[in-house]
């Protein structure tokens, strides 16, 4: 039950719960113990919280895009080929035939070069949910049980000074003191720790956003207003690099 316990107040899984933290962990959740809360971090760190959910729908729709992307090209390249195989056996309509598939080859061309912005787009994405700001939430949730455990040792401190001053209770008080002072330390450690990862990942969301959304808005501009050469040129401004035809490795689809 206490380690049930600190993990729904904390996120993190202690595998030994002091009975300090216990009585800590309670009297929190039936709002009678006191709680050290540093506001300006923690609306920061709910702020992150938020824009992982928001940045996992973005991430959950760029692979239905790209999944859709995906299936059009296949049908678009089907359609091509059933135009030319009509083209060379309808006389009458060769010609119509003909420019539609040349059409739907051009549409297909430009289709892989939109999907392979578009997957660039996406795996940079899952890198900044899945890693980076994973990477500062683990250390949020180490933050979060340091600051249990602080409180829980400063509380029991608390209530030692307060009670009676034989030499047991010296004893005792002179060890909690100690322990307290340890918990104290890492606790403003830990503190600091993510003060600085959250000014790090908030300066990497803000360059690799815009090198991508800015992907994603000149590709996707490009490819609707049917210019080619700005397409290619989009791809190229950001080294992204197809495929070559006949290629064995696995499509863009199969690798999310």
């Amino acid at each position: 039950m206490r380690q049930a316990l600190c993990q729904e107040a904390t996120g993190v899984q202690l595998m030994v719960l002091s009975p300090q933290c216990t009585k800590q962990l309670l009297s929190e959740r039936f709002g009678r113990g006191s709680r050290t809360v540093d506001l300006e971090l923690e609306l920061q760190i709910e702020l992150l919280r938020d824009t992982k959910r928001k940045y996992e729908s973005i991430l959950q729709l760029g692979r239905a895009l790209t999944a859709h992307l995906y299936s059009l090209l296949q049908t678009q390249h089907a359609l091509g080929d059933a135009f030319a195989d009509l083209s060379q056996k309808s006389p009458e309509l060769q010609e119509e035939f003909g420019y539609n598939a040349e059409t739907q080859k051009l549409l297909c061309k430009n289709g892989e070069t939109l999907l392979g912005a578009v997957n660039f787009f996406v795996s940079s994405i899952n890198t900044l949910v899945t890693k980076t700001m994973e990477d500062t939430l683990m250390t949020v949730k180490q933050y979060e049980a340091a600051r249990l455990e602080y409180d829980a040792y400063r509380t029991d401190l608390e209530e030692l000074s307060l009670g009676p001053r034989d030499a047991g209770t010296l004893s005792r008080l002179e060890s909690a003191q100690a322990t307290f002072q340890t918990h104290r330390e890492k606790y403003e450690k830990l503190r600091g720790d993510v003060a600085i990862k959250l000014k790090f990942l908030e300066e990497n969301k803000i360059k690799v956003m815009h090198k991508q959304l800015l992907l994603f808005h000149n590709a996707v501009s490009a490819y609707f207003a049917g210019n080619q050469q700005q397409l290619e040129q989009t791809l190229q401004q950001f080294n992204i690099k197809l495929r070559p035809p006949g290629s064995e490795k696995p499509s863009w689809l199969e690798e999310q």
